[in-house]
C-alpha cells in the first residue's frame, strides 16, 4: 500500500535518516524498532508530512506521493497518533477530536458549529476503543493516558487506510493497551495498514507481522515477526549483546529515609501510608487513575494535600512546597517529561543543570563552563544522542529527552529519588542503563521510589511492592512474594492487604 525508497532526511550537519526503505502492507500490522536516535521519530514525521525528505520517494498505491504538510497525509488516509499528545489544553476532548472540521449545522447561511453532533460523533469513537471519557471534559488535566486515548480516537475518525502508531500504548495500563491492540486488530483486518513503534517487545510480537529495525539512521533488517526472536531483535537494534536487563543488586537496607503517613486528598487518595528505606527500591503499582502520580506529586510539595504528614531523615516536610522537598534531598523525575521535566526552548546543557544552578554559580554569577562539564557528565553517563549541549532540548528525542530529565535530577546526588514511569519511551540498551542506575543508587543508601507500569520492570528492580486502588494503599508486598498475579489481584481491588 505505501513504499518509502531511498529516504534521507538532514537537519543541518546531522544526518537523521539515510537511505531507509519501508514497505506497508494492506491488512498487516508493521513493527518499526530501533534505539532512540534511530531515526523512528523523524520517519514518523515524513509519513504525517510535518517534514518533506531531502532524497528518496513515498508511493501509495503504486502512485507517487508528495506530501507538503500534514492536510496532505490526512487526505491520503495517513493517520499518525504520536509518542507526545498535542492538545489544545483548553478546548473540550470533543474539540480537540475535530478540530478544523467541525459538523456544521448546514442550513443555507447557518455555518455555526453543531456542538451536539460533534459530542455524539466523540462518544461513538470513545464506544469503539471501549474507554468512557466525557466529550465535554476540557483537555487540560487530562492524564498522559486519557490525552493518548484522546489522540487515538482523533485518528480513528479520519477513518485512516495507514494508521502509524508511535509509542501510543507507553503511558496505558494492561487493560487499555489490550482495548487499542483490539481496534488495531480490526483496522489492520479491515485492510489498514498499521506501523506500529514500541520499545515493548511483548506488543510487538503481539500485534505485528513484520519487523523493520533501524539503527543510526539506517535501515538494518526487516524480517517476519515468526522467524525472529526478541535477543535477534535487541542484537540488530544496539549491534551488541545488551546484559540483563533487570540488573538488581543485593543492597543494605537501612533506616527509614521518607515516611509518608495518613497522606489523604479529596477525589485523590486517602489515608496513604508507607515508608522507604535507605538503600531500598520501592515501586508504587496500579492501575493508570488509581492515583499513584498523584500521590508523588503531593510528597514532592507539586501539589497540596488535606490531611497527612511526610517526613525525610525524620524531620516533617512543608505541605506544598517544593523547594523545601530539593532543600531536603528529594528529587522527582515526573512522568509528563515535556510539561513537568523540562524547558522545551532551553538548551541540553541549560535542562540538565537547572536544579543545581546555584552549586554552579559563584557570587551570584553561572559560570558557562562549569554548566558545561556537570551537562556533559551526565549526558555522557546515559547516553543522550544530541548533536550538541547548547541545542534546544526540543530538537531531541523523546527517549533523548527523558534521559536529559534523569541527568537533571541524579546530578543533584539526591537522598530520596522518585521516578514516575523511568523507562517509558526508552529503547531497551538504555533501559537496561537506568536500571543498572538505579541499582548502584540504592546501593550506594538512596532511597527509590518508583511508579511504574510495566510489571516486569517492577518485579525485576523493586525490594517492595506497594499496589495501589482506586486512591487508596491496598497492598504492600515484598520481593519473594511479588508475582504478576498477586500485584495484579492488588491493583483491580481482589488481594489483601
Amino acid at each position: 500500500m505505501l513504499v518509502l525508497e531511498g529516504v534521507s532526511k538532514s537537519f543541518g550537519a546531522v544526518a537523521a535518516l539515510r537511505d531507509v526503505r519501508l514497505e506497508l502492507r494492506a491488512g498487516e500490522a508493521h513493527a518499526l524498532v530501533g534505539e532512540n536516535g534511530a531515526g523512528k521519530s523523524t520517519l514518523v514525521k515524513i509519513l504525517a508530512g510535518a517534514h518533506a525528505p531531502d532524497a528518496g520517494t513515498l508511493t501509495m498505491d503504486g502512485q507517487p506521493l508528495v506530501l507538503h504538510n500534514p492536510a496532505d497525509a490526512r487526505a491520503a488516509g495517513i493517520a499518525v497518533i504520536y509518542q507526545e499528545p498535542t492538545l489544545f489544553p483548553d478546548l473540550s476532548v470533543a474539540e480537540n477530536i475535530f478540530m478544523g472540521r467541525q459538523p456544521l449545522r448546514g442550513g443555507t447561511f447557518d455555518r455555526r458549529i453543531n456542538t451536539g453532533e460533534m459530542r455524539r460523533r466523540a462518544a461513538e469513537l470513545f464506544a469503539r476503543l471501549g474507554v468512557q471519557l466525557d466529550p465535554d471534559r476540557p483537555a487540560r488535566g487530562l492524564s498522559i493516558a486519557d490525552q493518548q486515548l484522546v489522540e487515538i480516537a482523533k485518528a480513528l475518525s479520519f477513518d485512516a487506510r495507514v494508521l502509524v502508531m508511535d509509542e501510543p500504548t507507553a503511558a496505558l495500563s494492561g487493560v487499555e493497551v489490550e482495548r487499542l491492540f483490539a481496534v488495531a486488530r480490526s483496522l489492520r483486518d479491515a485492510g489498514a495498514a498499521v506501523l506500529f513503534i514500541s520499545h515493548r517487545f511483548d506488543e510487538v510480537f503481539a500485534l505485528c507481522q513484520r519487523i523493520t529495525v533501524m539503527r543510526d539512521g539506517r535501515w538494518v533488517c526487516t524480517d517476519p515477526a515468526g522467524d525472529l526472536t526478541v535477543a535477534d531483535v535487541v542484537r540488530r537494534m544496539v549491534g551488541r549483546e545488551v546484559g540483563t536487563l533487570f540488573p538488581k543488586e543485593t543492597a543494605a537496607i537501612g533506616e527509614p529515609r521518607l515516611v509518608v503517613r495518613g497522606l489523604t486528598r479529596a477525589g485523590y487518595f486517602h489515608d496513604v501510608s508507607f515508608s522507604v528505606h535507605s538503600g531500598e527500591i520501592v515501586a508504587l503499582a496500579g492501575l493508570v487513575g488509581a492515583g499513584r502520580s498523584e500521590v508523588i506529586r503531593a510528597v514532592f510539595g507539586v501539589d497540596r494535600y488535606d490531611g497527612g504528614e511526610v517526613l525525610v531523615d525524620g524531620r516533617p516536610l512543608t505541605r506544598g512546597n517544593a523547594a523545601a522537598a530539593i532543600g531536603a534531598g528529594l528529587a522527582l523525575v515526573p512522568e509528563d517529561r515535556r510539561q513537568q521535566g523540562l524547558v522545551m526552548e532551553l538548551s541540553v546543557e541549560r535542562n540538565a543543570t537547572l536544579p543545581r544552578r546555584w552549586a554552579l554559580a559563584g557570587l551570584g554569577f553561572l559560570f558557562g563552563g562549569a554548566e558545561r562539564r556537570s551537562a556533559r557528565e551526565w549526558t555522557q553517563r546515559l547516553q543522550v544522542k544530541a548533536a550538541r549541549l547548547s541545542d534546544p532540548v526540543a530538537t531531541l528525542s523523546g527517549g533523548n529527552q527523558q534521559k536529559v530529565v534523569l541527568a537533571k535530577w541524579l546530578a543533584t546526588e539526591p537522598r530520596v529519588l522518585i521516578v514516575d514511569e523511568p523507562t517509558r519511551g526508552i529503547d531497551v540498551g538504555t533501559k537496561a542503563e537506568v536500571h543498572r542506575i538505579l541499582s548502584t543508587l540504592a546501593n550506594d543508601g538512596v532511597a527509590v521510589l518508583m511508579v511504574s507500569s510495566e510489571l516486569p520492570e517492577v518485579l525485576g528492580m523493586a525490594d517492595r511492592v506497594l499496589v495501589m486502588h482506586e486512591g487508596r494503599l491496598a497492598a504492600d508486598i515484598p520481593r519473594d512474594r511479588a508475582d504478576e498475579e498477586s500485584v495484579m489481584l492488588a491493583a483491580t481491588g481482589q488481594g489483601a492487604r
